[in-house]
């Protein structure tokens, strides 16, 4: 069974926790994720074996849940040294509404959209690495880091504050300045789909935002077949929901193709640094054309994870319309 990794507040001390569904139990002499993950790498060990023979005291993650008190999976203790990067059109299926979006401007024609879903389909998941290059975009460092249960504000100049339910992988760059995967959890890479749907060339403007990181961390492997729940609740009742799914049997990539086109780049190895890495989607209310309203609640729930994501929407009111200086 797949070790979990959760970190948190508990009586206002930070702590971390592993285990597996049947529980978890609180990780000794550590405080955060990044400190487990640097002293694995330090002894050479895998994340199971470090937390071995370290496990205490039961913990009731539900009450800490309940109690706001659960924190994103990973963060560092410099947030400029955590990079939230992410790659679009990697779900069969994704490139349907990002397609209908970019349609009328391409005036029937095919859309470079769909273009590079296609060259996703046909390349992404070669024998032998590397295969066609994905989508990529950059959401923001460490400061941008939503958790679980907290509100996530839209910034007072968007168009839109939309939900995205997906995977995102978790990895810590040793010291050799090689990547290292932790494992994977539940995210909402939220964005700004009005944005986008005015101008293809806006989507680095509708990605930079906060994003939603779960608590959890599922280390080894990803299961092909990820499935999942995606909703919105306004005043206590669901406005509206669907399934999604991740995972390769879903997918137009191989997660390795998505992790060699981001880590080709040197400066994403830097020793130290904390990369959370969103893998898309292909579901979202935008498409059905819903708008989210401040006030409302993105909630996103997946098997095999035991924490789901409740957040709600805030609107910024500050635009910060900024004059710059001559020095």
């Amino acid at each position: 069974m797949a070790l979990r990794i959760v970190q948190y507040v508990d009586a206002g001390e930070r702590c971390v926790a592993a285990g597996d569904t049947e529980g978890f139990r609180r990780v000794e002499a550590v405080s955060t994720t990044y400190e487990l993950a640097l002293r694995a790498i330090e002894a050479g060990l895998s994340l199971s074996d470090a937390v071995s023979g370290r496990m205490s005291d039961e913990v009731d993650l539900d009450a800490i849940a309940s109690a706001g008190g659960l924190l994103p999976a990973i963060d560092h203790p410099d947030p400029a040294h955590l990079y939230l990067t992410g790659t679009g059109l990697t779900h069969l299926g994704s490139a349907e509404s990002r397609d209908t979006m970019h349609k009328a401007a391409a005036s029937g024609a095919q859309t470079d959209s769909m273009r590079m879903f296609l060259m996703g389909v046909e390349g992404g998941k070669p024998d032998v690495l590397p295969g066609c290059q994905p989508e990529w975009f950059y959401k923001g460092d460490g400061a941008h880091l939503v958790g679980p249960t907290a509100a996530i504000q839209s910034p007072a100049f968007a168009l839109d504050g939309g939900e995205e339910p997906e995977i995102a992988g978790i990895y810590v760059i040793d010291g050799d300045g090689n990547p290292r995967r932790l494992g994977f959890a539940l995210a909402n890479e939220f964005s700004d789909h009005v944005t986008e749907r005015g101008n293809y060339l806006w989507l680095a403007h509708s990605k930079l935002r906060p994003a939603v990181l779960g608590a959890e961390i599922l280390t080894g492997d990803l299961p092909g077949d990820v499935r999942g729940m995606s909703r919105i609740i306004r005043g206590g009742q669901t406005i509206w929901e669907a399934p999604f799914l991740s995972g390769e049997d879903n997918m137009s990539h191989r997660i390795a193709n998505l992790e060699h086109h981001h880590f080709k780049y040197g400066l994403f190895r830097r020793p130290g640094d904390v990369h959370v890495h969103f893998f898309g989607t292909a579901t979202l209310s935008f498409a059905n054309g819903v708008t989210a309203d401040r006030g409302d609640i993105f909630e996103i729930e997946a098997e095999p994870f035991s924490l789901k994501l409740r957040n709600e929407l805030a609107m910024a009111t500050d635009r910060h319309d900024v004059r710059v200086s001559p020095l």
